[in-house]
């Protein structure tokens, strides 16, 4: 089977952006391929973090993964700090990596320019992102836009790694959803919807309360027209909530369109919030059960096993390769 591997950052809660731009489609690929999914633990730090939130939002998202329908008996779920090849294999993947290539890292530039002070972390972590990818001989990385710089980072090291030591590496494909594979935020649609942002309404958690969901996707910006109709250039607002509608409903937005013919954003908005409640229901549900089990533990000790026998063969041999002795 082909391998696909994917990480998600344990900071703050999970928003409906990644839900539908990574998350739902980790369902899917579980079924056909041999699936690690990583809790990114590591890469939160990168920026300050309280140690009780990211212990927390760690076993959060571990529980979350499950109640979207990711299988442990199907996928391997695991914690990346609970694995060392990741941190090791990353300072080999730098001393191999040039200092040109991360100052063209786009994402870096974007977050130092909110910050006061720039870790070393924050400037290198697109390689520990390389050694995530590389550890598991990964065919498939499902990712976003905003992250295949990154992957064509990962994949130009290994290519290098290779030629240098000998073929080691797989040299992994990025896997780029043509469709709401970006959800935009909700106070400003021509921005993804991010964690970061402070507005509590700009974005719609999976765990969100009924209300809360209401009154976020009524405040949500559309435009001083009253047409439902997808057009992301003239009407980014209304655009973006009608993909979120298309994708929980599997309606097109044709019919989309047609339906609210003649209808306001308010009309729309109101059955959008009715199809999010009734979505994230289950989940919510299913996550509840989750917590209450206590099977989180064991499922992150058992995927934290299968991932240190994979990534110790490669790291091995990477050692090897480089002249390592290795007893």
């Amino acid at each position: 089977m082909k391998r696909v591997f994917s990480g998600v950052q344990p900071t703050s809660e999970i928003h409906l952006g990644n839900y539908i731009g990574a998350i739902r489609r980790f369902v899917d690929l579980q079924n056909d391929m041999d699936c690690f999914f990583c809790i990114v633990d590591m890469h939160s730090i990168t920026v300050p973090q309280d140690p009780k939130s990211l212990y927390e939002n760690s076993l959060k998202l571990a529980a979350l993964y499950m109640a979207v329908g990711l299988d442990p008996n199907k996928s391997t779920i695991f914690l990346q700090s609970q694995v060392p090849a990741h941190a090791e294999l990353a300072w080999y993947l730098q001393c191999n990596t040039y200092t040109g290539e991360l100052n063209r890292m786009t994402q870096f530039k974007d977050k130092s320019q909110e910050k006061k002070a720039d870790t070393t972390g924050l400037y290198t972590y697109p390689v520990l992102m390389a050694a995530d990818i590389l550890l598991y001989n990964t065919h498939y990385v499902p990712v976003g836009e905003d992250q295949k710089q990154h992957l064509e980072l990962c994949r130009d090291i290994a290519i290098r790694f290779n030629k240098k030591f000998g073929e080691t590496f797989v040299i992994p494909e990025p896997l780029i959803s043509n469709f709401g594979a970006r959800i935009m935020s909700l106070d400003d649609p021509t921005k993804k919807m991010s964690k970061s942002n402070e507005n509590k309404h700009s974005k719609i958690n999976l765990l969100d309360t009924p209300s809360k969901i209401k009154k976020s996707i009524m405040k949500a910006v559309t435009d001083s027209e009253s047409e439902i109709r997808y057009d992301v250039e003239n009407k980014p607002g209304v655009s973006n909530l009608m993909t979120i509608y298309s994708i929980l409903t599997n309606i097109n937005l044709e019919d989309i369109e047609k339906k609210y013919e003649g209808h306001g954003y308010g009309t729309f908005k109101k059955d959008l919030v009715e199809i999010v409640v009734s979505s994230l229901e289950p989940i919510q549900k299913r996550y509840e059960e989750i917590i209450k089990s206590g099977e989180v533990d064991k499922v992150l000790k058992e995927g934290a096993e299968r991932a240190n026998e994979i990534s110790s063969k490669v790291l091995t041999d990477v050692k090897k390769k480089m002249g390592f002795v290795v007893f």
